[in-house]
């Protein structure tokens, strides 16, 4: 297992009797770099959507728990948010809350000389996704394919 995955799945552990103590849900965890800093981000959500003190008192106490436990060897900032709106898709929570929803689908490659596709989620398994199509045509994606899927949003 990666340090990187090794530091998200510690810090989910963290986070998930916070999240029952709160009634809010773990979207997910995530440990990157991005522009020479590294970012522990851990999103959050409950119905009708997180406040900025939701936020605030999981920060703090993770904040805390981290120090105690610290086992984060780099120098990071901790974030913690609301998944926004195009919310990512990674676990199967997620998909079964998104079907019958907009996605946008990213592909690691072209297929059908095409990276990015829009539809509706109809189904998903371990191995495959099938969204349908504008056009009215059905389209099965091996989850192996895909790069990033995640709720559409229109404006």
């Amino acid at each position: 297992m990666s340090k990187r995955e090794t530091y998200e799945q510690r810090t989910e552990a963290l986070l998930m009797p916070l999240m029952e103590q709160y009634q809010l849900e773990l979207v997910d965890v995530e440990y990157v770099k991005e522009g020479g800093s590294w970012y522990l981000r851990a999103y959050i959500d409950k119905p009708g959507g997180v406040t900025i003190d939701d936020c605030e008192v999981i920060s703090r106490a993770l904040s805390d728990l981290l120090d105690e436990q610290d086992y984060i060897e780099d120098a990071y900032i901790l974030e913690v948010s609301s998944p926004g709106l195009g919310r990512p898709l990674r676990k199967d929570k997620d998909f079964d809350r998104s079907i019958g929803e907009k996605v946008d689908i990213r592909t690691f490659r072209p297929l059908n000389h095409q990276e990015e596709f829009s539809g509706i989620l109809r189904e998903y398994d371990k191995h495959t996704v099938t969204i349908d199509l504008e056009n009215g045509e059905t389209m099965h994606l091996d989850r192996a394919d895909i790069a990033l899927i995640r709720l559409a949003f229109d404006f």
